[in-house]
C-alpha cells in the first residue's frame, strides 16, 4: 500500500496527537513493533520529524498496514468505540484518495482497496446527520442566567412558549418570525449592556466609517459579531442561515416575490437556533464580561 504525502501527514498527526498524545519515548515504543532499536535522548529529532521519517520508510511495505491496524486496534478504545469509529471515518476521508478504506468488523480492522471516491455522497450523508442531531438536541438553559434586564425575561419565556404552540399548530411562518425577532431582541439587550466588545468587533456594521447604532443592526449583524466574539458556538452559527433574514418575510409581497413557503424542518431549525443561541449565551456570557 502506497500513501500520498497528505495522507501520511494525517497519519502522523493521528499517531502523535489525535488518537492520544505520544511523547518521544511513546512514539519510539509505537514503532518498536518493527524492531527499530531507537533510544530517546539528547539529539533525538522532534516527534513529527521522527514519525515522518519512520512512515516514509514503511510506506509501500506490509509494515504500513500493520502500523495502521495497530493504531486503530479496538482494544485501545474499549471504553469509547464511538470515538474509534469517528477517527477511522476521519482518516478514511484522506485514505480514499489513495483508493483504500479502513473498515472495523467487531474487533478486526481491515484495509480494503476501493474503486472510486464519493465525496459528494459523504458530504450529503454527514450534513444530514448534523441536521438531524441538531433538530433532536434538547437544549437546557436558565433564563435568569442570561444577564438580561429583569423585565425582559418573562417576555422571552412567554414568546418561546408561544413559538412552541405555533410549531405544534403547524404555523411555520409564525415560528420563524417570532424566533427571529426574539433572538434579535436578546442580542440587542446583550449588546447594549456590552457596547465596547460589540462595537470594536471587526465585523460590526458601519456607515460612513462609524459603527451603526445597535437598533440599526440586523439579526445577521448580531449573529456574525456574536460568533466572532465567541458568544455563540459553531453549530448555532452554522444553522442560523434560515433565521438570519426573517424580516424579509414580514411583508406578504416579499414572501410572494421569493415564493417562500417554510417547511416543518425549516421552522424546527429556526426554533432550535433560538434555543441553541440562548444556551450558548448562558455558557459564554463571561467571555464578554456580561
Amino acid at each position: 500500500m502506497h500513501l500520498s504525502s497528505k495522507t501520511l501527514e494525517k497519519l502522523r498527526d493521528l499517531i502523535n496527537e489525535i488518537t492520544e498524545y505520544r511523547s518521544g519515548p511513546k512514539i519510539i515504543d509505537f514503532f518498536g513493533i518493527f524492531d527499530y532499536k531507537d533510544v530517546y535522548g539528547q539529539g533525538f529529532p522532534s516527534r513529527w520529524m521522527y514519525t515522518d521519517h519512520r512512515l516514509s520508510q514503511i510506506n509501500q511495505t506490509p509494515k504500513l498496514d500493520l502500523c495502521i491496524k495497530n493504531l486503530f486496534d479496538p482494544i485501545n478504545y474499549i471504553e469509547d468505540l464511538n470515538r474509534l469509529d469517528s477517527l477511522i471515518k476521519e482518516f478514511n476521508k484522506y485514505l480514499q484518495f489513495d483508493k483504500y478504506q479502513i473498515n472495523r468488523n467487531n474487533t478486526e480492522i481491515n484495509i480494503a482497496p476501493i474503486e472510486k471516491i464519493n465525496l459528494d455522497d459523504q458530504f450529503q450523508s454527514d450534513n444530514k446527520k448534523l441536521v438531524n442531531n441538531f433538530i433532536k438536541h434538547e437544549f437546557k438553559f436558565d433564563y435568569s442566567q442570561l444577564s438580561l434586564i429583569p423585565s425582559l425575561i418573562p417576555v422571552i419565556e412567554s414568546r418561546i412558549t408561544e413559538i412552541e404552540k405555533a410549531f405544534k399548530a403547524e404555523a411555520y411562518l409564525s415560528v420563524i418570525l417570532l424566533a427571529g425577532s426574539t433572538l434579535e431582541g436578546i442580542f440587542l439587550n446583550i449588546a447594549s449592556l456590552n457596547p465596547k466588545v460589540f462595537n470594536t468587533c471587526i465585523l460590526s456594521p458601519k456607515k460612513d466609517g462609524k459603527v451603526k447604532n445597535f437598533d440599526q443592526w440586523t439579526l445577521n449583524n448580531f449573529i456574525e459579531v456574536s460568533h466572532s466574539i465567541n458568544l455563540i458556538e459553531k453549530d448555532t452559527y452554522r444553522f442560523s442561515k434560515e433565521l438570519r433574514d426573517f424580516r424579509n418575510y414580514i411583508h406578504p409581497f416579499q414572501q410572494m416575490t421569493e415564493k417562500f413557503s417554510p417547511r416543518e424542518q425549516t421552522a424546527k431549525i429556526c426554533l432550535q437556533v433560538l434555543k441553541s443561541a440562548i444556551s450558548d449565551i448562558q455558557v459564554n456570557k463571561n467571555k464578554i464580561g456580561t
